[in-house]
């Protein structure tokens, strides 16, 4: 791929910003877990981050007819340095076991933050990169997002042995104080700015966007199948079926989703490497991808035997992304660049309002019929993705 300075100043901010999220959820979850010593507690922390992010999916679009990608990007990314900052200060000179909810106002504020960002990003990668390049590009920042995630929550880990949670959350504003200057050197995009458009016209852009492209109307089918299948993969389902199906200890919890994320990782890198081969047949790649995920996770839910569970782990984690990547892509070239960040934030509205609703659903799902049954229906529902692609390919072609 040719050498494109924003690119790689892109890539270089967001991976920054990706490790300091892991390295202070790392630190905030083991201050929460200190003061309190509920499990509970601390497992709020994820569900305060979806409701945030789904909050911020609904209210951004109503500010990118008014303000510039880049002032959005590099103040969001701002914003989560200067809170932060508050929260050390909170940290060394407040905090007592009776206040640590003032910890969650801070948690939700850097989610809200977050929800403006992520689609930003995203949508930047194709005015920065050529179309012909695009499957590549994305296969980049998988693959780096993917290494990042398998060494930043072991590396998180460690850190905490040698600093305590306050000087962990202390590095990540130095953290996200980098990536704040690496997105002002980014070159800004066109974007249309139109401050006397209405509320709804600017809320509604997205949806409108997605209705009249039959590409977007089926992958936004796809999304709502996939989140709810994805749900059974959350860390509070996936220790029970460890405790329960498998009948191994909490380290088995780890080392599966280990092998996912290297399945995920091996994945971006065959379609970095086979960047032309995954381009031409990429409505393949979406619908057995799906197809094979959805298969292997049936099987995952029926086996009983810990080494078969990491090597499904890793083949489901491997056929997901060859299948995301792709897909990824296409959306990326469904609508013109100027409409792509509402398509993005109305597809994530969708996601993670669905994911919040489908991590309660499913877990009172498993207490009825067991987590085994869960995760057998969350197979057939990737392979009712499969349906959608393979019956619509030339759409996805």
């Amino acid at each position: 791929m040719k050498q494109n300075k924003n690119f790689i100043v892109l890539l270089t901010s967001q991976s920054i910003a990706n490790l300091g999220d892991v390295f202070y959820l790392v630190g905030v979850i083991s201050v929460l877990y200190d003061l309190t010593g509920s499990a509970t507690i601390s497992s709020i922390v994820p569900f305060t981050i979806t409701t945030a992010m789904f909050i911020s999916s609904l209210v951004t679009p109503l500010f990118l007819g008014k303000y510039r990608l880049k002032f959005l990007l590099v103040w969001s990314q701002a914003g989560k340095t200067l809170l932060l900052a508050l929260l050390v200060v909170f940290l060394l000179f407040f905090m007592h076991s009776t206040n640590y909810w003032y910890i969650f106002f801070v948690i939700g504020g850097i989610a809200l933050l977050d929800g403006c960002a992520n689609p930003i990003m995203r949508a930047f990668l194709p005015h920065y990169v050529e179309d012909a390049q695009l499957i590549k590009a994305n296969s980049i920042v998988e693959t780096v997002t993917q290494l990042l995630q398998i060494g930043a929550w072991l590396f998180g880990g460690l850190l905490l042995l040698l600093l305590s949670p306050n000087w962990l959350i202390l590095i990540v504003c130095g953290f996200f104080l980098v990536s704040t200057i690496l997105m002002w050197l980014l070159e800004d995009v066109s974007h249309e700015e139109n401050e006397k458009d209405t509320l709804w016209n600017q809320f509604s852009e997205g949806w409108i966007s997605i209705k009249k492209t039959p590409v977007l109307k089926k992958i936004m089918l796809m999304d709502i199948l996939e989140t709810i299948a994805g749900a059974v993969w959350i860390a509070a389902i996936l220790y029970i079926y460890v405790e329960t199906a498998l009948h191994e200890g909490e380290q088995w919890w780890g080392f599966i989703n280990g092998a996912f994320f290297i399945g995920l990782l091996v994945g971006s890198i065959i379609c970095m490497k086979y960047s032309t081969v995954t381009d031409t047949y990429k409505q393949y790649f979406i619908g057995y991808g799906a197809f094979i995920s959805g298969i292997l996770t049936i099987l995952f839910g029926s086996i009983s035997f810990p080494l078969l569970a990491i090597i499904l782990s890793v083949a489901i984690g491997l056929t997901s992304q060859l299948k995301n990547i792709p897909q990824q892509t296409i959306i990326q070239r469904s609508v013109p660049k100027e409409k792509l960040l509402t398509v993005y934030t109305s597809l994530g509205t969708v996601g993670t309002g669905l994911f919040g609703i489908s991590s309660l659903a499913i877990g009172i799902a498993v207490d009825l019929v067991g987590v085994r049954i869960v995760f057998i229906l969350s197979g057939v529902l990737l392979l009712l993705v499969s349906l959608v692609v393979l019956k619509n390919r030339r759409l996805f072609n």
